[in-house]
């Protein structure tokens, strides 16, 4: 009893089951400067194809002004942790402010201009299909080199985005049923001897959510102590996909 007291502490309720999660990341390719900072005000996506009307923000958004210097070498940081409807994302706009800044060679801290039609936000064409009960990272490449420009000789530098988007699955997913569903049941996911993760089961229900493909075994360890820890092994996970396990009946 005292290992399931353990995994019952370590797990969740699945709120947002039936729902995409969706990361987006920012990301830089390095440019000739000590720093650049650009100021994210918001992050929406688009499930049509309609350039002025269905653009919804994403939950979990952190606004503010990031070096994007220190994003790089495969370095990100998370704008938004949002979950989101299946469905295809048709477009994602990238919303800057007015306080981006350079920092030169010389130390020295100049404002960016910015074209006037960037208010509306940058937008950029995604048609990347996303599912519900699996963990997307969406990563938003921003080219610093062929972003900046300098604006006349007066050391002027003028801000017009180039980012590239891409879509990355970062796993697949888990979801079965136990029964009786009266009873609350521990679920693992083990790989060879190592627990990759656990939850527990709601009205017999169990999601495992964002592990890696491969191959798993699933131990069901009801809270009943009459009952017996149930193995099933063979369970395979697609990057993207969520794997459906058959009914598994406590005894």
């Amino acid at each position: 009893m005292a290992g399931l007291c353990y995994f019952s502490s370590c797990s969740k309720n699945e709120n947002n089951s039936g729902q995409a999660h969706l990361q987006v990341a920012l990301t830089d390719g390095p440019g000739d400067f000590k720093a650049v900072y650009i100021d994210v005000q918001d992050v929406n996506i688009n499930y049509t194809d309609s350039d002025d009307n269905g653009w919804q923000s994403l939950s979990g958004f952190r606004k503010g002004r990031y070096n994007l210097l220190t994003l790089v070498n495969d370095k990100d940081t998370v704008l938004a942790d949002a979950y989101i409807k299946s469905g295809t994302i048709k477009e994602i706009r990238l919303v800057l402010g007015d306080d981006n800044w350079v920092v030169t060679h010389d130390g020295d801290s100049v404002h960016l201009q910015t074209p006037s039609g960037q208010s509306s936000g940058l937008k950029l064409k995604l048609n990347s299909d996303v599912t519900g009960d699996v963990l997307y990272k969406l990563v938003l490449d921003f080219d610093v080199a062929k972003s900046i420009h300098e604006a006349g000789a007066a050391g002027k530098f003028m801000l017009k985005p180039v980012i590239r988007g891409f879509m990355q699955a970062q796993g697949g997913a888990i979801r079965g049923v136990t029964t009786p569903d009266s009873i609350a049941t521990a679920v693992l996911a083990l790989n060879g001897n190592d627990t990759v993760a656990s939850t527990y089961t709601d009205h017999g229900h169990y999601l495992i959510k964002g592990i890696n493909a491969g191959t798993y075994t699933l131990h069901f360890i009801p809270s009943d102590t009459l009952l017996n820890t149930i193995v099933k092994d063979g369970v395979t996970v697609t990057l993207g996909q969520v794997t459906t396990v058959d009914t598994v009946k406590l005894k």
